[in-house]
Formats: structure tokens, sequence, C-alpha cells
């Protein structure tokens, strides 16, 4: 099991990634403090609970802890505020309290859902993050907890620490391979930012990461929460280099958004505007056209999508993006690369550009 530390200047926790580290649940909790009095509730999805939460209570019960559950709808759509309030329901009727313990077992939408419950449960309660999907190795890292609005992703939110993260590989092997490949948008993402040897040991290692081979998942998985680690100790509240996490998501957050969350997955959507942030990092910034067709290449070598199969109106992109969180003053603002393995933010982005991008993401 390897093991990482996020240093923050209120409080630090780790990260533990392995194979079977669900075993090591009591053992983990008792160390970091969570005594056999503190009740539990387990949270997870539809699609992940029926795989791994009777284990997990089980192992937690055998252990001498009170375990409730509670089950959301999967799907990034079932990240609103409905389902919040009726997963704070069960938390009052299973009978939490402020020294109660919310174990998020799930992808991001469960990991950001449940740790918004936890950030706003009695005006606060701890919450560990177990990650069973590639792409929440980088949301389950940060202690950013949201649910969605109608009008755009994460709006309603808060800033909210784990107490650990547990991340266990072997739940990757029962993911579809549609999850299997969306997950690797963020661990591209993750060299893409900030290490290029990272970026060329991927492009060396396509076919055992997609193969789910144990050792090299480990090894993509720590190097990736290295990567948001470095970047989130520096920047606990994305006031500033935090940003740079964001590659790819100005678009791929406005695609989710004019689908109605239902047309891409989180890592197609990132994957689409990681392309387009390459493109448009030509345009704005000067980078090699060199940039575009390495980045391009390395996202379909994990078999992800460089291109809308959809035309969506760029008026109604265009409007998701002035939405988008690092926007001031009502100028387009995105992360550009360069240079791969580095990134800056720009604002004040010219339209034009930006529509050109989008024309080529819509060619076949």
């Amino acid at each position: 099991m390897k093991t990482l530390t996020v240093s923050l200047e209120r409080t630090s926790y780790p990260i533990y990634i392995g194979s079977g580290t669900y075993q090591q649940l009591p053992a983990l909790l008792k160390k970091h403090g969570v005594s056999r009095d503190r009740t539990i509730m387990l949270v997870s999805d539809t699609h992940v609970g029926p795989l791994y939460t009777g284990k997990i209570q089980e192992i937690l019960q055998q252990a001498g802890y009170r375990v409730g559950l509670s089950l959301i709808p999967a799907g990034e759509e079932n990240k609103n505020l409905k389902e919040f309030e009726r997963v704070i329901g069960d938390c009052l009727r299973f009978g939490l309290t402020r020294r109660s313990v919310i174990l998020a077992l799930g992808g991001g939408v469960v990991g950001d859902l449940a740790g918004f419950v936890a950030a706003s449960y009695m005006r606060g309660i701890p919450f560990v993050q177990l990650p069973t999907s590639l792409l929440a190795h980088d949301s389950s890292v940060g202690g950013k907890v949201a649910v969605n609005h109608p009008l755009g992703k994460n709006y309603i939110g808060a800033f909210h620490q784990p107490l650990m993260v547990v991340f266990d590989v072997d739940t990757l092997k029962t993911l579809p391979q549609k999850e299997v490949v969306s997950g690797f948008a963020e661990v591209l993402k993750h060299g893409l930012i900030w290490d290029e040897s990272f970026v060329s040991w991927l492009e060396d290692r396509a076919g055992e990461l997609l193969g789910l081979e144990t050792e090299p998942l480990i090894e993509a998985i720590y190097r990736g929460c290295q990567v948001k680690t470095a970047v989130v100790s520096q920047d606990e509240r994305e006031a500033g280099i935090r940003a740079i996490l964001n590659y790819g998501h100005t678009i791929g957050h406005a695609l989710e958004a004019v689908s109605g969350y239902r047309t891409f997955t989180h890592g197609e959507a990132v994957a689409i505007g990681i392309a387009g942030a390459a493109r448009l990092s030509v345009k704005v910034v000067g980078a090699s056209p060199a940039l575009v067709e390495r980045t391009e290449a390395l996202l379909q070598a994990f078999s992800l999508p460089v291109r809308m199969e959809t035309t969506w109106p760029a008026e109604d992109l265009l409007e998701a993006m002035k939405r988008d969180k690092k926007v001031q003053s009502g100028e387009y603002t995105f992360v550009l690369s360069p240079q791969i393995g580095r990134v800056e933010l720009v604002r004040g982005v010219a339209e034009e550009p930006i529509r050109e991008v989008l024309k080529e993401l819509r060619r076949a």
C-alpha cells in the first residue's frame, strides 16, 4: 500500500492506495481517532452499493461499529439538492450526531454529494473518501464538495477536507469499460499540467493501464495524486494555482451543462475539453501545433474522445463558459498550456478563437 499526505495550513490527512485496502478499514479508522462508539453512515449509489456496501458493512460491524446505509441513484444528474436532502434525512433517522462519521463509497458523484452532506450536517462532521473510480482519484482529494444546479456544475458546495482517502484499486476491476476509460481523463490531465515525464510514462503503459494491471494502476493513481496533493497543499481554497487543475474543464463543464449531464461521462467531457484547450493554447499562448498532436494522441491511446459527435450550439456553450467559476468581470478564462507539463491561467480570452476551436471540435 502506498501512502501520500495532503498537508494544509490547518490540517493534514493521508491518502492510502493499494489492493485489498477495505479489509484494513477498521484499523485505519481507529488509527485516525474513529472509536467504535461513533456511528457511521455509509453513502453509496445504486451501481456501486450492491457490489461493496454489504462487504464493508460486515467488516465494520464485526469490528464493533454501528453502520447505516444511504443509497443515491447513480448518475451525475442525481448530484442535486433533492438527493442531498434525502441523504440528510437518512442521517437524521439513523441518529447521526456531531461525533458521527460519513463514509463516501463511490465515484465522484457520491464523493461530492456525501462530502457536502458531511460539510452541512450539524454544521460539519468528519467524512472518509472511499473512491471506486479512476475519476474519483482526483475528486476525492482536495476537499471540494458540492452538488449541481440546473444552470451549472458544482455551484452549491463547500470546502470540507476528508479525514482520509482510502483507494482500493480492486474496485476498478468491476467497473464497466466505459467508466474505466472515462476515469483516465483526470489521470492524463495531471501529467499534462505538471509532469512531462509522467506523460511519457502513461504513453508507454496505455495497454497495461487499460487492462487494469494492479501495479501500474497503483503507480498511476499514486503519481496522479502526487500532482493533486502538490497543488492543493499550496492553494487549499482555489485562490491561485489550484485553478490549473481545471485544465480542460471550462469546455468540459459547458458540454456537461448543455447536455443535461446525460450525454457525456465527466471524463469524456473533460477529454474533449483538454483537446479544445490544447487547440486554444496554440491560438492564444503560442504553443506548438505538436502540443495538439501529442495531447490528442495520448487521449486516443486511452480510447477517450477528442471531438464532439453531437453538435451543440456555440452560443449555448459560450453562455455556459461565462458561468464558469474562474470567470471574473464577465471575461472568458481558460487554463492553457504553452508546452506539455506546464499550464497557466489566462484571463480575457477573446471570443473568436474560442468559436474557432468549438468549430474544430465539431469536425468528424
